[in-house]
């Protein structure tokens, strides 16, 4: 487990880890289809969209019957079919263990927080917590020493093979806890 206050300690590594290049806007897919924003998603984190087309990952706040967040799988990830009906979809086995699956783990147990990343991605952390000001949970990660909470991602893919796409860049989309404006991070892997 790693507290919070280890993770601030190491903010200038993630800041490292993300370069800002200003405001990004990706709007089409390959297939020249606006990406959607998704809409009326009970308990939505965010959202990620990729190159390849319109299609979008949901990842969502998993609660059991009782309405409490489920520990031992918070998230809840799935694919929304907006190429075809609009309808919801699984990971298949594949997505979850070396692509869009995450890894999640309890940061405090009385306090139902965690921490999660990507199975693709094990270097950066994400904080599953309640924000200090609607009490709601939230993704939140440090980038050039800002906390923000994370909206949507965007990742931009050039080309590659199925287990190795070339992605040139990836988009963070957030907001600061404090604001309501839209911040944006370009990784660029």
């Amino acid at each position: 487990m790693i507290s919070l206050k280890k993770y601030f300690k190491h903010t200038i590594l993630f800041a490292l880890l993300f370069v800002s290049n200003g405001i990004f806007s990706q709007t089409k897919a390959k297939d020249g289809k606006e990406f959607p924003a998704p809409k009326d998603i009970k308990n939505l984190l965010f959202y990620v969209q990729r190159t390849n087309n319109i299609n979008t990952l949901i990842y969502q706040l998993n609660y059991t019957d009782k309405n409490e967040l489920n520990e031992k799988e918070p998230i809840k990830i799935y694919w929304k079919n907006y190429n075809s009906d609009g309808s919801t979809e699984s990971l298949n086995a594949i997505q979850k263990k070396y692509a869009y699956g995450i890894e999640t783990h309890v940061l405090d147990s009385a306090k139902k927080s965690f921490y999660f990343n990507f199975v693709s991605y094990k270097k950066k952390q994400i904080f599953l917590i309640k924000s200090p000001i609607d009490n709601k949970y939230e993704a939140f990660a440090t980038i050039n020493n800002k906390l923000m909470s994370i909206t949507r991602i965007y990742i931009h893919i050039e080309g590659g093979a199925f287990w190795t796409p070339k992605i040139k860049y990836i988009d963070v989309f957030g907001k600061l806890p404090t604001k309501n404006e839209e911040v944006v991070e370009r990784v660029i892997p």
